[in-house]
């Protein structure tokens, strides 16, 4: 079956989505992002990777911890990073957004990041830029988060070192959560063999074990046995109508607590793809625990950010040294 995000050889175009990218692409991009987390750790913290190119950020979308580190990660390829600031710009004036494409494209644009409200909007711009301009999801909607995921499962794999014999959790506001589809859609691809998501009935997604999960509404026999918690936010600007009674009673029954998670393997780590709301769905005493690897997640996007964009530019493998 066709595939927008690879060349008819196989190699990777654009990041649109993980679902229907093989597993050879998912490693080749945790592969090369190893390589990179050396880059961190060097006096001079640049490569040559994206030396002339222009990577511009369209972010429509508020974000901090997705656009920093892909400016931090582009810069730290060489690339020359231009922020584009929506509010300021032709799209606030009535300029669609294809519009808004072909003129920044014609200042000889190389890579788009993108982030937008709209589900599809990346698919959308990378169906009509050229053939030599890439496009990066930066969160689409309720769509698809790639990169977050990316990440998440390279802190997965730093931590536990092996995806064939783990039980993850993914916990809270999945209905609405981009970040968790592509979440699912990395670790099932990658073969791990229990995912779990759990949550209130009004949260979980209708037949969201197509995927490939199982599906839990009870915390404690969720968190049964698993080595990787990863915590979502209550998306609430993406909420229509209560879905539920309050965040007290939230917090209650889904927020993450030391007593919680004791049920869950003694060397368990916790994950959070941020924002992180303390007191709601997370305890700051998880939060700030001896199990949570949630600042190591936001350090290791950089060097993920920097393997998918340098795959991108240049698909025929090569050292990051």
């Amino acid at each position: 079956m066709f595939n927008p995000q690879l060349t008819p050889e196989g190699h990777l175009k654009h990041l649109l989505t993980i679902e229907g990218l093989p597993p050879a692409i998912l490693f080749q991009i945790l592969d090369r992002a190893t390589e990179f987390e050396a880059v961190a750790h060097q006096e001079v913290k640049k490569v040559p990777h994206l030396q002339g190119k222009s990577v511009f950020n369209l972010f429509f979308e508020a974000s901090t911890r997705t656009r920093t580190t892909f400016e931090i990660a582009a810069k730290r390829l060489s690339a020359d990073v231009i922020n584009l600031n929506v509010n300021a710009s032709s799209q606030s004036k009535g300029e669609t957004l294809l519009d808004t494409v072909d003129n920044l494209s014609a200042m000889q644009a190389d890579m788009f990041v993108v982030r937008h409200a709209e589900s599809g909007a990346a698919h959308l711009i990378a169906s009509h830029v050229g053939p030599d301009i890439h496009v990066i999801n930066a969160g689409d909607g309720r769509h698809a988060h790639p990169t977050q995921a990316l990440l998440d499962v390279y802190t997965i794999r730093h931590f536990k070192k092996r995806f064939e014999n783990l039980r993850v959790a993914i916990v809270g506001d999945v209905l609405h959560s981009r970040v968790a589809r592509s979440q699912i859609h990395a670790l099932t691809t990658l073969k791990v063999p229990e995912v779990r998501v759990i949550g209130p009935k009004t949260l979980i997604p209708r037949n969201v074990e197509r995927l490939g999960v199982r599906v839990y509404h009870d915390m404690v026999q969720g968190l049964k046995g698993v080595d990787v918690v990863i915590m979502l936010r209550l998306q609430n600007e993406r909420m229509n109508g209560a879905l539920l009674p309050s965040r007290d009673e939230y917090f209650k029954y889904y927020g993450l607590t030391p007593t919680k998670l004791a049920h869950a393997q003694p060397d368990a780590i916790v994950m959070h793809p941020g924002p992180m709301n303390r007191g709601v769905e997370i305890h700051s005493d998880v939060a700030d625990g001896v199990q949570s690897v949630i600042l190591k997640q936001v350090t290791f996007g950089i060097a993920v950010r920097m393997a998918v964009m340098s795959i991108l530019a240049a698909p025929t493998p090569h050292s990051a040294a």
